[in-house]
């Protein structure tokens, strides 16, 4: 199941950091860009592209699937996959793992067991999401990544 998602940026400058980059939309080819530099100065260190995964703020309940289906390509380098649910009152708190963006197109399937919670005691529940975000963080260096869709898989059986 493909989500029609509205990606937009987010970066540490929401708290103070210096990091920079946008999100960008290729119509034509159904693609959304996240680029930036990732700078540690000023306590920062991400930028991220981050979307609802419903209408207004609304659940998505997800619950009859297994995990992500994401394609994707970049630049070689290793970005964090994280989502949020209703149970996460906190912006530092999510539900992550860490994904590569490969140099050509692939379509990576990352089951829901894969997500690790971060700074949550809440258990990850697929019937409550509300949001996705891919992010360069942690370290300086250049982002470049593209998602060309963003959905769900089940598997068959």
């Amino acid at each position: 199941m493909k989500l029609d998602l509205n990606w937009e940026f987010v970066a540490d400058t929401v708290m103070g950091g210096v990091s920079t980059g946008h999100v960008t939309w290729d119509d034509a080819h159904q693609v959304a860009r996240l680029t930036g530099e990732v700078s540690l100065e000023n306590d920062g260190g991400f930028v991220q592209m981050a979307a609802d995964l419903s209408p207004e703020r609304g659940l998505f309940d997800a619950s009859g699937f297994d995990g992500i289906a994401l394609e994707l390509r970049g630049n070689g380098e290793v970005y964090d996959l994280r989502l949020r649910t209703d149970a996460l009152s906190r912006p530092w708190q999510s539900f992550r793992t860490e994904v590569t963006a490969p140099e050509t197109w692939a379509c990576l399937h990352i089951p829901f067991d894969r997500f690790e919670p971060h700074r949550t005691d809440a258990a990850f529940d697929p019937a409550r999401l509300r949001r996705v975000g891919i992010l360069a963080i942690g370290r300086v260096f250049t982002a470049d990544v593209s998602v060309r869709s963003f959905g769900f898989y089940a598997k068959e059986g």
